[in-house]
């Protein structure tokens, strides 16, 4: 397995840079969007975590609905990278279709759970978390309390996985939101040459057409159809994805902005080599 790039380090690095003032305008911008509607009915919101000069407006405008939705709890999903050769030899073992209760990385990870402790090398929820810190202390007085859950090896079966029906009793009656990097693409994620796009309008046009298929699986609930999607589109989103879609049933899913990140120098890779990062609304759809 080669060496990740230190995301973490990254991530911290960019928000000192950023500051305080920074955030601000983060956050101004992702005032673009009212999603607090969409989580106090029952639906969700996915935001990336590519670089934050790029998609933070939109980590905003999930942070801004947590806080104004008027949800005591919010449980923020987030993606636990495959950051060592064991974690990553499980997920392509499952992947392959081996027996996903003999790994010992199944189950959810986080804040105060017993277990497994990988989260805590975790970054896909960092500029969430100093988002919504600045946020918080702007507005003043109690925010909703945030419970961070980084489930691994969902596998087609987020419904065995250990500690799903303590998550479930969670998010019942919480916002409920969730990070992902529905796309990678390029030379240095292994794509052939003569195949690949750049991060240009093509390449988010595949992009959104790859990511609308995920959302397509999911909300038909083909689980193992949309693992392997992941697979294929090489999007992180392979458990945060089934495991939302387990606790909120079907929802209509609609891309609101979508960026690229280019990591073909994190990666030392060739160009092109990049991330799609995208705002995603998750709407109960409508009855009768």
């Amino acid at each position: 397995m080669a060496r990740l790039p230190d995301f973490k380090a990254e991530a911290a690095g960019a928000q000192m840079a950023l500051g305080e003032e920074g955030a601000h305008r983060l956050l101004d911008a992702g005032r673009a969007w009212d999603l607090a509607p969409t989580l106090a009915s029952g639906g969700a919101v996915i935001f990336p975590h590519v670089k934050l000069d790029g998609c933070g407006h939109m980590v905003a405008a999930a942070v801004h609905a947590c806080l104004d939705c008027g949800a005591e709890r919010v449980l923020a999903l987030g993606v636990l990278h495959a950051l060592t050769e064991e974690l990553e030899d499980a997920r392509v073992r499952v992947a392959a279709g081996s027996d996903v209760t003999k790994e010992a990385a199944w189950g959810i990870q986080g804040p105060g759970l017993p277990g497994r402790q990988d989260w805590l090398a975790e970054f896909s929820l960092d500029n969430f978390l100093f988002l919504w810190r600045v946020a918080a202390e702007k507005r003043g007085g109690a925010a909703p309390e945030l419970v961070l859950r980084y489930p691994y090896l969902a596998g087609g079966k987020p419904g065995i996985l250990p500690g799903i029906e303590d998550l479930a009793g969670i998010a019942r009656g919480a916002a409920v939101v969730a990070t992902a990097d529905p796309f990678h693409h390029g030379i240095g994620y292994g794509d052939p040459p003569e195949k690949v796009a750049g991060p240009d309008e093509h390449g988010l046009n595949l992009a959104q057409q790859s990511i609308r298929e995920g959302l397509k699986l999911l909300h038909a609930g083909d689980f193992w159809g949309y693992n392997r999607h992941c697979v294929d589109a090489k999007s992180d989103a392979r458990d945060t994805g089934q495991v939302l879609r387990y606790l909120l049933g079907p929802l209509d899913g609609r891309i609101l902005d979508i960026v690229a990140d280019d990591t073909s120098s994190a990666y030392g890779a060739p160009a092109p080599t990049w991330v799609a990062g995208a705002l995603i609304e998750l709407v109960v759809p409508p009855t009768g």
